[in-house]
């Protein structure tokens, strides 16, 4: 059974997620079709759209959609809910469940793939983007002692602060 699943973007060419997967789909036996596609920047949700009417099973999603895709999604996982950002969907059941992977592969990469322990460290994160939003809740899972966000604009710092704080 063949696997349709793309990641979406504009712009996206520059996307190495096709080789990636279709590397993976060699070393595990799997039949895994997996392309780019540049998205409108005016036609995200009609790009989802017709990729899941055509059989698609689910799409990473890239900048400057990730937004977009949150709020199209019928639900989420708690760090999609935390960043306001969704980088998968994966279609089961008739939903359209959103994800994001960000920190949890961040994460992972730091913790098992190099054997460095986040707890009681103080992090500096340099910039207040998008992808800051989706690695910000998995880091503060690994219970550092503190982290620094840097960036150019103070409010945009401020922003995440105020998102990620303890009640």
């Amino acid at each position: 059974m063949t696997r349709r699943c793309a990641v979406i973007g504009n712009p996206v060419g520059h996307s190495l997620s096709p080789r990636i997967h279709r590397m993976f789909g060699e070393q595990t036996g799997r039949t895994v079709e997996y392309e780019a596609i540049l998205a409108p920047l005016d036609g995200f949700v009609r790009t989802l759209h017709a990729f899941f009417e055509a059989g698609g099973i689910g799409v990473n999603v890239t900048l400057p959609f990730k937004e977009a895709a949150y709020d199209w999604v019928t639900g989420c996982d708690q760090y999609a809910g935390s960043a306001g950002a969704v980088n998968t969907i994966v279609v089961s059941g008739g939903e359209f469940r959103g994800f994001n992977t960000d920190g949890v592969g961040l994460v992972r990469d730091l913790t098992v793939n190099l054997g460095c322990s986040l707890t009681n460290k103080r992090l500096l994160i340099l910039g207040a983007g998008g992808a800051v939003r989706g690695v910000l809740g998995p880091l503060l899972g690994a219970s550092p002692d503190s982290i620094v966000i840097a960036n150019r604009t103070a409010a945009r710092a401020q922003s995440l602060i105020d998102r990620f704080e303890d009640p």
